[in-house]
């Protein structure tokens, strides 16, 4: 017991995530499964519960102190537009990395010629009753040898599994590309901030309110202006500390976590949670490729040429922590309180550099998430027959980089606005049923790069920053 006390944090909850996954498998062979439900898995909705609670008032008052901290409006719109530019600038390239890859392994062409074609001709008759524009020139069902295989796939286009939940994504997609081509302005204006404040899905207006209440304060006279910074400076670090003790028995909460996450993917037959992993391999293999790539050799490569001196490795281990609770989590907004803390205490970056770069972060930079809609657009295109011209995927690049801003840092948001980037380029929405098996998995392994891409971000402007001062 002393050696597991003694390990680092990143340790203990790696070994905690572990735990969780074995314990699932065999409670799940053993029938615990009501157990797990009832008495294990609700430890694991407490954590998620505490981080929320933590992660939104931290990012209002962390906003304030450190716009207070940045000294003049001067240097907030400096911050400002290099810390937007590098975010949108590592989303495009993201989302480029994506469609190099899913062009290049082509997961969705399938061996079974006879699979092709019954994807091909459903995508066609989905065509047909959307009204939905021509991609190319090709009409299989027009043809008379294929009149039987039609009508068979027609009959069968009404059982599509998940319809209710694909149905409601659809539902909130379109509600969103109904809105104005400024609605994302007047998303992030909010009319009660103790509406946001009450719900971690509008981030976004909380961060606005920061900033407008921060901008204020400069302008406020000396001494007044000092006891408010003073103020909200204290209590950051309350909530900064309130972290630490949650973040004390996280290896517990991540066992929780994972045990419940597991067991409600397996159900009662423990062999389901294999076909996940097997059923979309090649799609998996995609996925998981392109976000290795970005982490591992993007991301140290953007370090090593703008911000020398600094070794990856010794990144890695100071956001770990960070990076495993992301994993656990699925959601970029409950990891935000420990992004900041390993930011702070492992990587020494000062307080008004955190403070701003990282809640604007968890909100507008998605890297993980782009580059995951591009490989699976392109790949359900490729799976139904549909060859997308270059056009089309620089559309996706577009889209996906716009939809990007302001999408909700919880888990699965990414199917909305994978929605949102299939219909852009007249693809049948409903196709996210495919791949619904693996998302949860999948949104694991993203958020990490997102969480990632965060702090390598913040760690890049601090850097320049701290050049421009001393220059």
């Amino acid at each position: 017991m002393k050696a597991f006390t003694r390990l680092p944090l990143h340790w203990k909850i790696l070994i905690g995530m572990l735990l969780g996954i074995v314990y699932a498998v065999v409670s799940v062979m053993l029938g615990w499964q009501r157990f797990t439900a009832d008495f294990i898995a609700p430890f694991g909705t407490i954590f998620m519960n505490l981080l929320k609670l933590i992660a939104v008032p931290l990012v209002l008052f962390s906003i304030i102190s450190g716009i207070a901290g940045l000294g003049s409006p001067e240097s907030l719109g400096r911050l400002g537009l290099k810390t937007l530019a590098i975010y949108l600038g590592t989303t495009v390239l993201a989302v480029s990395l994506g469609l190099l890859i899913v062009n290049l392994i082509k997961p969705g062409e399938s061996r079974d010629s006879a699979l092709m074609l019954e994807n091909r001709i459903r995508y066609e008759l989905w065509k047909k009753q959307s009204g939905a524009e021509d991609l190319d020139d090709i009409c299989l069902t027009c043809k008379p040898e294929y009149a039987e295989l039609t009508a068979q796939v027609s009959s069968r286009m009404n059982g599509t599994e998940n319809q209710d939940l694909v149905a409601s994504k659809i539902e909130k997609a379109k509600q969103t590309q109904n809105q104005g081509p400024l609605a994302f302005l007047v998303d992030m204006v909010p009319d009660n901030i103790f509406t946001s404040l009450n719900d971690s899905k509008l981030m976004i207006q909380v961060i606005f309110f920061g900033i407008f209440f921060g901008i204020a304060l400069l302008y406020i006279p000396g001494e007044r202006q000092q006891v408010l910074i003073d103020f909200f400076q204290a209590i950051t670090d309350v909530f900064l500390k309130m972290v630490d003790f949650v973040m004390r028995v996280s290896p517990f909460f991540v066992f929780a976590l994972m045990a419940g996450t597991i067991s409600q993917i397996a159900g009662d037959d423990v062999s389901k949670v294999l076909p996940v992993f097997r059923s979309l391999g090649s799609y998996t293999l995609a996925v998981v490729a392109g976000l290795v790539i970005m982490a591992f050799v993007i991301y140290p490569a953007i370090i090593h040429f703008f911000a020398p001196g600094i070794r990856f490795s010794e990144f890695l281990k100071a956001i770990s922590p960070a990076q495993l609770l992301a994993f656990s989590s699925s959601s970029s907004a409950a990891t935000l309180p420990v992004t900041i803390e390993c930011m702070e205490e492992n990587m020494k970056v000062p307080k008004k550099y955190t403070s701003f770069v990282l809640p604007i972060g968890a909100t507008v930079n998605m890297d993980g998430t782009s580059l995951y809609q591009a490989v699976a657009v392109v790949f359900l295109a490729q799976m139904h027959g549909v060859e997308l011209s270059l056009a089309q995927q620089l559309t996706i690049v577009l889209t996906a980089t716009l939809a990007s801003i302001g999408a909700a840092a919880v888990p699965s948001a990414g199917l909305i606005m994978l929605i949102i980037v299939l219909t852009s380029v007249h693809l049948n929405p409903a196709w996210i049923a495919i791949i619904l098996p693996i998302d949860r998995i999948l949104d694991m392994c993203r958020t990490v790069v997102n969480v990632t891409g965060d702090a390598m971000v913040c760690t890049l402007v601090a850097k320049s920053e701290s050049q421009t001062e001393t220059a």
